[in-house]
């Protein structure tokens, strides 16, 4: 069984990877001491839960912080803490925190996992993720500490920050508040919205970026051209969300700022996403859609594929080569670019299109927008999540696994070419 697993390409190993610590997680969420008592879980909710937190969602369809215990919510973190370090890093850190060596099979699948260009340094580079990860959720749990301490009692307030620190670095927007609140009564607390705001952007940008950032102490122009891309258009798209958001909604400028960070995979809310008008939830729904960095803990189709994309289009329409940065595009950039943006659209839409038939007395807009945050990995929601029926649930399960995991690489689980058996002459066909 080992051998036959070992033999397969590791984007089948990477999704059969996160297939099992998905069913896992809803096994560990159905335990008795997961769940408070007088409360009754259905396994088609567990296993929602479980897919959620793996796929650093946030997407819920039961309240955390009124269905599990203590130890339920520590699994729960747990689960988001694996989804977004990616199964194969957490794996690949065991076997190096027992002394054991990663062998060039392992190497492989974690070059594939986390977008790296080469498995040189693939130890180093793990190493450095688990500490980053540290640093960035225990400062996150101390600052959010002096905000919650203020309404609990100290050891309830240290499980709260915890929790809180791991998902938003994690960019998932669980909390463990109760009530289905989420950070709606800290709409006003300028620390945690910012603390909060911080760990999701640090968290999407990608270990890669933040390695580098801090590796060249913040200096541009010793940046590469992807660091740059990720950090120019995550910041265009911050204040474009913003300023639409604010120009849409009756919320504060801070509002307006943290629900653009928020939608773009992390799922924090601090208003009422069901009394935003059509027109905010689009501004939302475009953001969701976009998503975080590649080798991120965020969802979507990336910062950096809307760029090539826009820089395919640009070269299209003026006759001239795809660059940015002063460096040119890769060959096939944009055509990937382009294969990951549809292959997602086709997702989203034919998501929408199902849960609209399941679901009828669902709006068009409330369907697209649960998509589009399945798909996204966000976990924002009009507030329709715990009443779709059994058929929604499973559907937004298996997007939010296909988001998880890339349209790209689900393409390709069942086909990999060992090459053309036959050329062809070239053909004509009108475009556009």
């Amino acid at each position: 069984m080992f051998k036959l697993i070992k033999r397969q390409p590791a984007g089948r190993i990477i999704a059969l990877g996160f297939a099992l610590v998905i069913l896992l997680g809803s096994g560990l969420l159905m335990l008795p001491c997961s769940i408070q008592d007088g409360v009754t879980v259905r396994y088609i909710d567990a296993l929602y839960t479980s897919t959620s937190a793996v796929c650093v969602t946030g997407l819920i369809a039961i309240d955390a912080g009124d269905t599990f215990t203590p130890l339920g919510q520590f699994f729960l973190a747990a689960l988001i803490q694996i989804g977004g370090l990616g199964v194969t890093a957490v794996g690949a850190g065991v076997i190096l925190a027992i002394g054991r060596k990663v062998n060039m099979k392992g190497r492989s699948i974690i070059r594939e996992a986390m977008n790296l260009d080469s498995g040189k340094g693939t130890v180093k580079f793990i190493k450095s993720v688990f500490l980053t990860t540290l640093a960035f959720e225990l400062a996150g749990a101390v600052l959010s500490f002096i905000v919650f301490v203020q309404d609990y009692p100290p050891l309830r307030a240290i499980g709260i920050s915890l929790f809180h620190s791991v998902a938003a670095f994690n960019n998932s927007g669980f909390d463990i508040l109760g009530n289905f609140q989420n950070l709606i009564p800290y709409q006003s607390d300028v620390l945690l919205n910012l603390v909060t705001c911080g760990l999701i952007f640090f968290g999407g940008i990608g270990f890669l970026v933040i390695r580098e950032v801090i590796g060249k102490r913040f200096r541009w122009q010793k940046f590469s051209m992807h660091t740059k891309v990720v950090l120019s258009v995550s910041a265009v798209l911050i204040v474009v969300g913003t300023v639409l958001l604010k120009l849409t909604e009756n919320v504060t400028w801070l509002g307006a700022f943290f629900h653009s960070v928020s939608a773009r995979t992390a799922g924090f809310s601090t208003y009422s996403l069901g009394q935003f008008t059509d027109a905010g939830l689009l501004v939302l729904t475009v953001l969701m859609f976009i998503g975080a960095s590649p080798g991120s803990t965020g969802g979507g189709i990336k910062t950096s594929t809307l760029f090539a994309l826009i820089q395919g289009i640009k070269a299209a329409a003026t006759n001239r080569s795809e660059k940015g940065f002063r460096y040119a595009l890769p060959v096939g950039t944009f055509r990937k670019a382009a294969v990951i943006t549809l292959l997602a659209l086709s997702v989203v839409i034919v998501g929408t299109f199902l849960m609209l038939i399941m679901d009828s007395d669902v709006t068009m807009m409330q369907a697209l927008f649960e998509v589009t945050s399945a798909f996204g990995t966000v976990g924002l929601s009009t507030g329709i999540t715990t009443t779709l029926s059994d058929g929604s649930k499973l559907l937004s399960i298996l997007i939010m696994y296909i988001g998880r995991l890339g349209p790209l690489t689900i393409a390709t689980l069942w086909h990999f070419a060992r090459g053309e058996r036959a050329n062809y002459p070239d053909g004509n066909i009108a475009i556009g």
